[in-house]
Parts: C-alpha cells; structure tokens; sequence
C-alpha cells in the first residue's frame, strides 16, 4: 500500500479563494490532485489546457508529482500585460512631472 501524503489546491478569484487541503496517494500528479478537488466542477472557466498552474509560486507541468505538503495552485490568465501596465505609468509619470514643472515656473513670475 503507498503512503499518503498531504496536499493544498488553490485557486483564486478576485474576490474569492478556494484552498482544499487532500490526502491523496503518494506518486499523484498535479493534475490528478486538481481533477480529485472538485475544483473544475466548481469553477468550469478553469480549462487545464490554458490555465498554467504552478506549486508554492513556482511554475509547474500538469504531469508532476507532487510531494507531501505541496501547494498546488491555478493562475487565472492575466487581464493586462504587465510590461505595458508598467509603460503606461511611466508615460503618466513622466506627464506630471512635465505639468508639475510648468505650474511651478508660472508661479514664480
């Protein structure tokens, strides 16, 4: 008989988690930790084949296999692109900063 071993899966909505901890079968895959959660019945918009998962933060493949008191967790896709996100307030930055210097030399005439 193989031992057990003891695992989180997470998933996370903007303004809701889910976190189930299982005991399952040691030599089970990420995938099949994720299928026996119940979580994709729960939240049908999780398809394993787009969303990328990972353990404790690091990415990870569906096929592997998980050890005791390993985090499984399911990313959402992201909304932004982070480097455009972080352009974007660069530009803004750069446009106050622009502004902030005009107003300045007008009050000092």
């Amino acid at each position: 008989m193989s031992e057990a071993i003891q695992i989180e899966i997470t998933y996370a909505l903007p303004h809701d988690q889910a976190l189930l901890t299982r005991k399952l079968p040691s030599g089970v895959t990420a995938e099949q930790a994720i299928r026996e959660s119940g979580l994709l019945e729960k939240h049908p918009e999780i398809d394993l084949g787009k969303n990328k998962i990972g353990i404790f933060g690091k990415l990870a493949k569906l096929d592997t296999v998980l050890r005791d008191k390993d985090r499984v967790e399911i990313y959402r896709p992201l909304i932004a692109d982070p480097k455009e996100v972080r352009k974007q307030r660069a530009e803004e930055g750069k446009a106050m900063k622009k502004g902030g210097g005009d107003i300045a030399s007008a009050e000092a005439e």
